[in-house]
């Protein structure tokens, strides 16, 4: 038997479909709809409103505070987006994001926490 690839044709496109899988799948992340609400601040509210709910996502990852990128803090407003959509609120306010720094032996574990105030218009 000469190996994996010289038995199969197909050896080639299976191996690159597998490292697709593998290496291309990538984390969970909030996917944003296009109808998602936005997140105001208070100078932008310029209708009456009344609260639905308070909305709180988390997420966590090795590294340290320093770590943390701009796609972070932006997956914390995508993630409020997405989770106010799926109670049908119309916007999100007040939203706070907030990061807490564990140690495990020598590796830091970042865990980021996003809240804020799901709204709907009157």
């Amino acid at each position: 038997m000469k190996g994996f690839l010289h038995a199969s044709k197909l050896g080639l496109p299976v191996l690159l479909l597998l490292f697709v899988i593998l290496f291309g799948g990538g984390c969970a992340t909030a996917r944003l709809n296009v109808n998602s609400p936005p997140v105001l601040t208070q100078d932008e509210l310029l209708r009456p409103y009344y609260k639905v709910g308070v909305i709180e996502v988390r997420r966590s990852r090795y590294g340290d505070r320093a770590d943390l990128s701009l796609e972070d803090y932006s997956w914390a407003k995508d993630a409020l987006r997405a989770e106010a959509a799926k109670i049908e609120a119309d916007a999100v306010i007040l939203p706070e994001v907030s990061v807490e720094v564990r140690r495990y032996i020598f590796f830091p574990k970042s865990e980021m926490r996003a809240k804020g105030t799901a709204i709907k218009f009157r």
